[in-house]
């Protein structure tokens, strides 16, 4: 909460479930009421107007111009399942699923804001339930007003968020179970000892382990891991990631925009993404007056390590809101609020499940297993049900040694031999 009264989260996050364990434990920390429910609504900006999301399964809503060359280069790409394996790169299996007019109008630099990469040095095998397929015989059916309403796509299509706190209060409550004297926070790990099973603290103090699961960045934790070959450590290193400017903008005014979060693949507005943070709950603005009060929540990804200047991405991103409309043009702002997050997005590169092959093994021989989203470095499963799952699923196998069953309903991508780093 900053000192407006406005609660922030880092990123947009929304709570939506693959598994019964996540829906469970909500179940366990919420009462009737403490979780909002919502029906997502979500647009992307194109050609001053609103096409729903996805954008690949509404071209009907596109201008004419647009809409007809959007569905005739989709129709030529047809992929071919015959010839075989997907392109191994993300640009060109966009254009040979989608067709180049829908990856230069939304696809190119929707997602080249997003990562902060080249296109052409990410991978294609994760994409499956992160972008959206289209049925062509829809997509037309949809042009002569034939097709029937189809079901919302994605996971998401309804989500939960906290009536209070933002997404941290379903952590704060999970924590508050922990007995007290079981859990340290702000306690930053500098030097693991695989061979002594200690964990050194920044402060000096060291901790005894039996094992170690570990769900900061995989390239931090080799590079502090007594032991890790060189080569191994380099290649944590080349892992990519990118980082997340929040900016959370509050104004004295209400909003009568009634749409959860809307994209931006415009190069003139920073931010990927903003969301309609007072529509999820009331009290994500100053005493839950959302007839006095508007929020709306911003994420501008950079390359890590580089520099920003606060005020100025704070006026450009107001600047935005006001200029597509989500803001009144003379409404007066009551907060503006910044949070850098170093590690947002880990990147699904051409090289990363090489590396994963690599590292992974190695740190496991030893007692230490990577887990969560920056652990195992998969943005695939690296949501909120993701990471419990993953927990659960680890503690099962350290207690009881069950199979994991996340990790093997999503196997790494195969890796060919010559790939393989051996280490003695």
């Amino acid at each position: 909460m900053d000192e407006a009264g406005f609660t922030w989260d880092l990123g947009g996050h929304v709570v939506f479930s693959h598994f019964g364990e996540f829906d469970r434990l909500l179940a366990e920390l919420f009462t009737h009421g403490e979780l909002l429910h919502h029906d997502r609504s979500s647009y992307i900006r194109h050609a001053g107007g609103w096409t729903p999301y996805p954008f690949q399964q509404h071209l009907h809503h596109l201008p004419p111009k647009d809409a007809v060359a959007c569905l005739r280069d989709l129709l030529t790409a047809r992929p071919d399942p015959r010839k075989g394996r997907a392109p191994a790169d993300f640009a060109t299996w966009l254009v040979t699923v989608y067709g180049q007019a829908l990856v230069d109008r939304f696809f190119a630099p929707y997602n080249t804001k997003v990562w902060a990469t080249p296109l052409e040095d990410m991978a294609s095998a994760w994409v499956a339930e992160r972008v959206a397929p289209i049925d062509v015989e829809q997509a037309l059916a949809a042009f002569v007003g034939t097709a029937a309403p189809g079901r919302r796509w994605g996971p998401n299509a309804t989500f939960a968020f906290p009536a209070s706190g933002g997404t941290g209060e379903i952590w704060r409550r999970l924590a508050a179970r922990i007995p007290a004297g079981r859990l340290r926070t702000q306690a930053r790990a500098t030097a693991v000892d695989p061979a002594a099973r200690t964990v050194t603290l920044a402060d000096g103090t060291r901790i005894g382990y039996g094992s170690l699961v570990a769900t900061g960045p995989l390239d931090q934790l080799a590079a502090m891991t007594a032991a890790c070959p060189a080569l191994l450590r380099t290649a944590a290193q080349n892992l990519r990631h990118t980082t997340v400017a929040m900016v959370g903008l509050g104004y004295r005014t209400p909003t009568t925009d009634a749409r959860s979060w809307l994209y931006f693949p415009q190069s003139d507005v920073p931010f990927y993404r903003a969301t309609n943070f007072s529509k999820y709950a009331p009290a994500n603005v100053p005493r839950a007056d959302v007839d006095a009060y508007s929020a709306w929540m911003t994420e501008t990804s950079l390359t890590p390590g580089r520099a920003i200047d606060p005020e100025a991405l704070v006026h450009s991103c107001d600047q935005a809101l006001r200029r597509h409309g989500l803001v009144p043009a003379q409404a007066p702002r009551a907060s503006a609020h910044i949070e850098v997050i170093p590690y947002a997005y880990p990147v699904p590169t051409l090289g990363r499940d090489q590396v994963l092959a690599q590292v992974m093994p190695w740190m496991e021989e030893r007692a230490i297993y990577p887990r969560g989203r920056f652990g195992i470095w998969r943005y695939e499963i690296g949501n909120m049900d993701h990471a419990v799952k993953m927990g659960i699923d680890i503690a099962r196998r350290l207690v009881h040694g069950t199979r994991e069953e996340l990790l093997a309903s999503a196997p790494l991508a195969p890796t060919t031999s010559a790939a393989r780093v051996e280490c003695r």
